[in-house]
Formats: structure tokens, C-alpha cells, sequence
């Protein structure tokens, strides 16, 4: 299904016309295809792009996909970064190409957008127990011996219906919880309970043991108790009818912690794939993971991460003093985890000044409120661009069907990335 670090498909993106569908987009490019706009190589500021308009830093990801690719090769982690965060095929590629593993996925629809541009290597982090996604799972499975599966259980009734819905084997990994997380068995009595149900099943193999560290209050004894529950399914024989013991976690605010972690384990009956799952890292952000990152303040000399993305909004309203309104809002802009930051002030006449003295208070569905502090300079006004930064890319990208990609000069669109929600 896959050649060696490329998907299939990707060229048919590029066959796509330009349509009203595509926010943000000129409206003179309707009819030409994305590799024809591509090609045309214009600028946000006159090429006839509007606002709101999402954009994505060329350099930055390149800088991202190449400080985790080689911070796990040091640790030797495999990775299977987590493609909910964008759901960019294009962007998938280019991970697989700096050496993922795989693609982790949340949902059965993710797993199918994977599978349709080539995906061969695919991490549930969830329990499947929806029939109907099982079946055709089972029959993508049968018709492409390439194409590897695993995912998650944490509940005997979960691996029932699994076995009951499922016509082959799939691989699976107990999913170790938290008291007052999300998923995942509580304690190693629970899991040994759901182990023994899928050595019961017929159609589930057991094959390691994963989780997400971040829902626990302590990440790195959770990460501890995870590595236990391995070693101990391991002594007990689980794992006899596997080639390889699969442990598996890592988001992108803990993963110095799940290397630590998994730097040491060995000694066990099978090799072990120890497999590292971040998603947010690809475009990193100006607020929630600018923060949490490893690389902020607990390894700070082991690498970096650059935010790239950027939401160009407008100022169409300033009706009082000390406040501007921008036509960019929540269905624009992620705002679970944090507003937007403004960062640059662009006016019509081309200059551009660091946005000092705005402050994003909140949104509305359209529209950005910003206070002005006093004094500000510059003082925006209606006409001007305001660049945002932005925070938690997983609420971001989902708002955004085709996305600019620009070089280093933050201006030129080279590329447009597709994404799939």
C-alpha cells in the first residue's frame, strides 16, 4: 500500500480546485487547482487573501518534525506521533519521512483517513467497541497483510463485544488508567482482569501495555507503574504469542519523563517497541505547550520547538476607546485552552510593529474583543492586520479545511496543507 516514507493520494490533493469551501482563500483563484495557486507563489498581504486566514510556518514545522524525530532516536523511542492534532495527510508524510513508526489515531474515522492515503502503521489510543467500525476493520486488515493494527482495551465488556463483532485478529494493549482520569483499567488487579479476557477471546492477542500520562496526577510514577504492569504481564507469560511487547505513551508535555521512563526497561521475553505518541509538537503554540513543553524549563538544552501557527484577523471596529474588534472569533481561533495572543500590527501601508499593549479579552463566534492598554503603540485601527497567536493546535486546525503554508518570510505561500475532520 506504501512506499518506503511516502502515502498514496497526496498528488490528487493538489488536483482539487480552489471553491468557496476554502475560507480565507482569494476569490480569483477560484477554478485553478491548489498545485496551480501553489505555483503562483503569492503573498498574504496582496495576493487577495482575506481575513481571517490561518497560516502555517514552513521553517517551523520542518525545525519541529526534526527536534522530536531526533530527540526520540537519542532515547531510542520509536514515535507514532498523533494525527488527530492536524489530520493533514501532507503532514503525515512528512512525518513518516523523519521516521515515525506510525500514525496514532483517537477515532475509527481518523483510522480511515489514514488508511485511505496509505497509513501502514496505525495506534488506536482508545477501546473499539463500535460493530460496525470492527468490520471493517477486519476486512481492511484481510486485504492488506502490510497493514499493522493495535489498540486499546480497558474493560472486559469492552473485549467482549470486540470478539464478538471481530471475524480476525487484531492486536491489542491494556490501556493502564488513573483514578479520576479518563480511560484505562484502575490498578494492576483490573488489568489482569481484562488480560485474561482477551486471552479468552478468540479473535484479540495480547501485545503490551500503553496509556496517557498526562491524566495522572503524577506522571512520572504512573509512567513507573506502567512499566511494572509490562514486566509483571511479561513474567506471568502474556505476551508468549507475540514477536515484540509493545509500551506505549507520551503526549507533548511529558515525553523527557516517558523517555526516562523507558530508557531502562529490558531484560524481557520479546524485544519491546517503545513507542512515543505526541501530537501538538508539529506546530507547537504561543500559549498552553509554549508552557508545558519538556523543552521549557526541564530540558531546555535538549532541543526547542517553534509555534507555527498564525491567524491574520482584521480590525473592522474600534467603537470605544481602549477596545478593537477583530473579525476573527471562536470559529476561527482554539479558545479551550487559552485566547489568542496579538503579536504584530500591520498596516495598509505594508509596515508591521510588534502588537505591544493588546490583550485578547475574549471571542465571539466572529469576532475578537481587545483591549488597548493606554498609550499603546501602535494604536491599531480599523484596516489594520493583527497577527494571533494561538494555543492548543488539536482546536485549531480542525477549524481550517486548507491551510497557507509559508516561508520564512511569514509571507510567502509555497504550499497549502489539507486537513480532514
Amino acid at each position: 500500500m506504501q512506499r518506503e516514507g511516502l502515502l498514496l493520494g497526496l498528488d490528487e490533493l493538489y488536483d482539487e480546485q480552489i471553491d468557496h469551501r476554502f475560507k480565507g482563500l482569494p476569490a480569483d483563484a477560484a477554478g485553478l487547482t491548489v498545485r496551480e495557486l501553489a505555483a503562483q507563489r503569492r503573498s498574504l498581504f496582496d495576493g487577495g487573501f482575506t481575513t481571517p486566514l490561518l497560516t502555517l510556518s514552513a521553517p517551523a514545522l520542518e525545525h519541529n518534525l526534526t527536534q522530536l524525530a531526533a530527540y526520540s532516536r537519542a532515547y531510542g523511542l520509536d514515535f507514532a506521533p498523533h494525527g488527530k492534532t492536524s489530520m493533514a495527510p501532507q503532514l503525515f508524510e512528512r512525518q513518516l519521512a523523519h521516521g515515525a513508526w506510525g500514525i496514532t489515531a483517537a477515532m475509527p474515522h481518523q483510522v480511515r483517513v489514514y488508511r485511505a492515503f496509505g497509513v501502514r502503521r496505525v495506534f488506536l489510543a482508545n477501546e473499539l467497541v463500535d460493530a460496525a467500525a470492527l468490520r471493517w476493520l477486519a476486512a481492511e486488515l484481510d486485504a492488506d497483510p502490510d497493514f499493522r493494527f493495535i489498540c486499546y482495551v480497558d474493560s472486559v465488556r469492552g473485549v467482549e463485544l470486540m470478539d464478538a463483532a471481530l471475524t480476525r485478529r487484531i492486536d491489542v494493549v491494556v490501556e493502564l488508567g488513573t483514578d479520576g482520569g479518563r480511560t484505562g483499567v484502575r490498578g494492576p488487579g483490573a488489568a489482569a482482569e481484562v488480560a485474561d479476557a482477551v486471552a479468552a477471546a478468540r479473535h484479540l492477542r495480547l501485545v503490551g501495555v500503553a496509556g496517557y500520562e498526562a491524566a495522572a496526577a503524577d506522571a512520572g510514577a504512573w509512567l513507573g507503574e506502567l512499566v511494572a504492569l509490562a514486566q509483571r504481564f511479561d513474567a506471568a507469560g502474556r505476551f508468549a504469542d507475540t514477536d515484540e511487547i509493545v509500551l506505549s505513551a507520551g503526549g507533548s508535555e511529558w515525553f523527557d519523563l516517558v523517555a526516562k521512563a523507558f530508557e531502562p526497561v529490558g531484560g524481557l521475553s520479546r524485544p519491546v517497541l517503545k513507542l512515543l505518541r505526541s501530537g501538538a509538537y508539529i506546530s507547537h503554540d504561543d500559549v498552553h505547550y509554549r508552557e508545558l513543553t519538556p523543552f521549557h524549563e526541564r530540558i531546555p538544552d535538549k532541543g526547542s520547538l517553534e509555534p507555527a501557527l498564525r491567524l491574520w484577523a482584521q480590525v473592522v471596529s474600534r467603537p470605544e476607546p481602549g477596545l478593537a474588534l477583530l473579525n476573527a472569533g471562536k470559529r476561527d481561533a482554539p479558545y479551550d485552552l487559552g485566547l489568542p495572543v496579538p503579536q504584530l500590527v500591520r498596516r495598509p501601508d505594508g509596515t508591521t510593529r510588534p502588537a505591544g499593549g493588546l490583550t485578547v479579552t475574549r471571542l465571539a463566534d466572529q469576532h475578537a474583543f481587545v483591549q488597548i492598554a493606554p498609550g499603546a503603540e501602535p494604536d491599531p485601527q480599523v484596516g489594520d492586520w493583527v497577527a494571533l497567536g494561538l494555543s492548543h493546535p488539536c482546536t485549531a486546525f480542525d477549524k481550517w479545511q486548507l491551510i497557507p503554508l509559508t516561508d520564512a518570510d511569514g509571507a510567502t505561500v509555497g504550499d497549502y496543507i489539507r486537513t480532514f475532520f
